[in-house]
């Protein structure tokens, strides 16, 4: 079975190399840690400490580790921790976030290049965050008797559809994790359903609500407030995580309620940065004003878009919303992190389009904490109720940051499960 996925990675990677050859010369993606992700030419791990290893696929997965790594740090301080990104945007987010940390590229699922990678890392325990399932991968994981632990995981409806067309596969694959931690029930009955084990499932809550800041005083947000030169009482708009062609619809629902509120300030964090110099030529073209935070440009236009087109500074910009529109939610992506604005007591908009954050959107709609907005009309005319129903934005932004904070906890169960698998410390053996 190894071999044959083999055959059929690599038919895959021939049928698509001319897309990846296209979007690497165009959009500058897929230009680096080829060494790493084809060969496992990961950094060598020379320390005998134990090790745990994570793999975050992208921003969001890595952001998500900030408190998880923080705790293990304070309950095993012995334990040397790596991570590894499949994204080059999640990479360069993991080095930041992460000076401390062994930051690597994950191996593409070829036995080699897997073989090769945990060879080198020599892992105590792999961590997979959500959910990341590559069969040949896990097999030389279970083969070597490594213990495997999934956290903060999810499985969406739509997931759930298509993994059951290969649920032997599944079946198999899930049955060679040591836990499972999920963050709510609705998911573990998913898992089961495909074959996870009942003893080895765990319901712990989702870690994102644990490393989310609700002081709108911290110093990151403070340093944007300056950077943007925005008044304490003015109002901002702020839509982030955005695909075309949501940025757009920011534009026009803003244009149309300075009319009314010449003072909002509008703000917008395109999600994929490849897209950043896409949406600073929209901004221009419609004869507006720019400001890009990349280039320091002076903010002291307060008629200019304000475009955050930098990596890791979404979740410091939300705490200057007064209202929120989270992106990926008006298109076919399924939806963007919306616990972050919550977070702050913004009054949170999205789209309808939001089934891979459908737990929680359930459950702002249901504590009166969110509004869904279907188009660009619906934009304008939700942004203009919430900037002159002062009382309305108040209560939602209220709500939104009361569930998050009823939310949180899931981190320290999710690290006493990490704990639980690797082997005693020096000094709890010496105890003992």
């Amino acid at each position: 079975m190894p071999w044959l996925l083999n055959c059929i990675y690599v038919l895959l990677c021939v049928l698509i190399a001319p897309v990846i050859a296209y979007r690497r010369f165009r959009y500058g993606k897929y230009r680096e840690g080829w060494n790493q992700k084809l060969w496992g030419s990961l950094p060598e791990r020379n320390s005998d400490q134990p090790c745990v290893w994570f793999h975050a696929v992208s921003v969001g997965e890595v952001l998500q580790l900030k408190s998880v790594v923080s705790e293990l740090r304070t309950s095993r301080p012995d334990c040397d921790v790596v991570i590894s990104t499949t994204t080059s945007t999640g990479q360069a987010v993991a080095n930041e976030k992460f000076p401390d940390c062994q930051v690597c590229y994950f191996p593409l699922d070829f036995t080699w290049s897997v073989r090769r990678a945990i060879a080198r890392v020599r892992p105590s325990v792999v961590v997979l965050v959500e959910l990341e399932l590559w069969p040949n991968f896990i097999w030389e994981v279970s083969r070597l008797g490594i213990p495997l632990a999934l956290i903060n995981g999810r499985m969406s409806e739509h997931s759930h559809r298509g993994y059951r067309r290969i649920r032997p596969l599944l079946k198999n694959l899930l049955s060679k994790f040591s836990t499972i931690a999920v963050q709510n029930g609705v998911y573990a009955s998913r898992l089961l359903d495909l074959g996870a084990l009942p003893e080895k499932l765990q319901v712990t809550g989702s870690v994102k609500f644990d490393h989310i800041e609700t002081n709108r005083g911290n110093d990151k947000t403070k340093e944007l407030r300056d950077s943007f030169r925005i008044a304490s009482d003015a109002k901002v708009f702020v839509a982030g995580s955005t695909q075309a062609p949501e940025e757009n619809y920011a534009i026009d629902a803003w244009l149309e309620a300075r009319k009314l509120y010449p003072e909002l300030r509008l703000i917008l964090v395109p999600r994929h940065k490849e897209r950043f110099e896409e949406v600073a030529e929209l901004v221009l073209s419609r004869s507006l004003p720019l400001v890009r935070r990349s280039r320091g440009d002076d903010a002291t236009d307060y008629d200019a878009v304000i475009l955050l087109d930098t990596l890791g500074e979404l979740g410091a910009c939300w705490g200057l919303a007064d209202v929120a529109f989270v992106g990926g939610s008006l298109t076919n992506r399924g939806g963007q992190n919306m616990i972050e604005p919550a977070g702050y007591g913004a009054a949170v908009t999205f789209g309808p389009n939001t089934q891979n954050f459908q737990d929680v959107v359930t459950a702002l709609l249901e504590h009166e904490a969110a509004l869904v907005v279907h188009d660009q009309a619906a934009i304008t005319e939700t942004l203009e109720l919430l900037l002159r129903d002062t009382t309305m934005r108040t209560q939602m932004g209220q709500a939104a940051q009361r569930f998050v904070l009823t939310q949180q906890g899931a981190t320290a169960k999710t690290v006493a499960s990490i704990c639980d698998l690797l082997p005693k410390s020096s000094q709890r053996r010496a105890a003992a």
